[in-house]
């Protein structure tokens, strides 16, 4: 019985055993979870600002089919191996070449959870209690709010997958519904039609430019995807949980983000909301919408870390959370433009993270790939593409990253095997 006590079910350090795999539904769950994102209600609104409804649909289904595609071949990957991103990135970047990706997607993942936070607490501030909130100025009230918050969200992430899973189940569906209830509630108590509303304004973007936000939004946080999907009962399902899910749960985001717009000129579906004088249903979607994404977060930088320092996955989520929450308002006010610049970091990683795999696959599946402490090329790809990625601004910035990456990866590949 005592050995019991000391089981990982999150399978930090190992592959997923058949027995922790989890149903098609509780992946489809935690995958849509994941999506939701208060931060791409956001994008919605520029999208809806420089696009009309025809090309904001297009623009959404091309970037959905772009981002499906990174995320969903990281999605059978992870499935298939059963593997973390940090401990596919031991076999692609080496044992201490790891540590570079697992550094950056905790670091990244744990300044969206701080920011998270704040993106709670500071509305209901404002928007609820009616208190002046400045760059200057927090009142006590919301720091209360981002210590609650805080100590609620780190706990579903330090309790695994499991809790992650539980989270799911009870926020997805009333997001869910709520959101596309008050989305529609606001399109009724408008003076226009979708269409029409969507015609307005000064429309300056194009679709691949459209296209290019959507990507934009989500492709950092959709290189954590294996963290999630080894827990899949196999690669195909893998693969198409998180199309499927991916696809419907950004939709949704910039749907609620582009109506809030034109109809409330609000920035998400909490202002519509409160316009509409559904208060208390307000801030359950709010808190909710960010606890999905933020336990998600949590528990990638936990894993991460874990695998830098050697500590338990509980023990750097703790940690991680601990950070997130004392930093969360400093984090809002001041990090957002840095986030976005390590954001561009990310994709890099993933593209070379599935290179290596595609062209190591029995490597992978055999457990004989092998082991060394550093591949420069892995290295060197990340850097550069990082580099390319925040500096050229041409075209999109992840895909820029993405090319210069694979490009130095399968060059340093082609010359290790000779």
């Amino acid at each position: 019985m005592s050995n019991n006590n000391h089981v990982d079910y999150d399978y930090t350090t190992g592959k997923v055993a058949q027995t922790g795999r989890k149903s098609n539904l509780s992946m489809f769950m935690i995958m849509l979870g994941f999506t939701f994102f208060s931060a791409s209600m956001w994008v919605g609104q520029e999208m809806a600002a420089g696009l009309d409804f025809k090309g904001f649909i297009l623009a959404m289904l091309l970037g959905g089919l772009i981002l499906g595609a990174y995320t969903g071949a990281l999605g059978y990957i992870g499935a298939e191996s059963g593997l973390t991103l940090d401990m596919l990135a031991r076999k692609s970047f080496g044992t201490k070449g790891s540590w570079l990706p697992s550094a950056m997607i905790s670091l990244t993942q744990t300044g969206w959870f701080g920011v998270g936070l704040a993106m709670f607490a500071i509305p209901v501030a404002k928007e609820i209690m009616g208190l002046e909130v400045t760059p200057e100025h927090m009142p006590a009230v919301g720091y209360v709010l981002v210590a609650v918050a805080g100590i609620l969200m780190t706990a579903s992430a330090y309790f695994g997958i499991k809790s992650l899973t539980v989270i799911s189940y009870i926020a997805v569906p009333l997001v869910a519904i709520l959101g596309t209830v008050a989305m529609i509630l606001a399109i009724k108590s408008g003076d226009a039609g979708l269409v029409e509303q969507f015609s307005r304004g000064t429309k300056d973007l194009s679709i691949i430019a459209g296209a290019g936000l959507v990507v934009g939004s989500f492709v950092s946080g959709g290189t954590a995807t294996p963290n999630f999907t080894r827990f899949a009962r196999n690669a195909r399902v893998g693969l198409w949980v998180t199309v499927v899910a991916f696809f419907i749960g950004n939709s949704l985001m910039f749907l609620f983000g582009a109506v809030s717009s034109i109809y409330a000129g609000g920035n998400d579906i909490f202002e519509v909301m409160l316009n509409l004088n559904l208060f208390y249903f307000a801030i359950l979607v709010l808190g909710l919408n960010i606890w999905t994404t933020n336990d998600n977060a949590l528990y990638s930088a936990g894993l991460g870390f874990s695998n830098i320092f050697g500590l338990s996955k509980k023990t750097m989520v703790l940690i991680s959370g601990i950070i997130g929450t004392v930093a969360a308002v400093w984090l809002y006010w001041n990090f957002c433009g840095w986030l976005n610049v390590l954001n561009c970091t990310l994709p890099p990683v993933g593209i070379i993270l599935i290179l290596s795999y595609f062209c190591n696959r029995r490597r992978y599946l055999d457990e004989s790939m092998p082991v060394i402490s550093v591949n420069w090329w892995a290295v060197a790809g990340v850097v550069l593409g990082a580099v390319v990625a925040n500096l050229v601004k041409w075209g999109v910035p992840a895909f820029n990253g993405m090319a210069v990456a694979a490009v130095c990866f399968l060059v340093g590949e082609k010359l290790c095997k000779k």
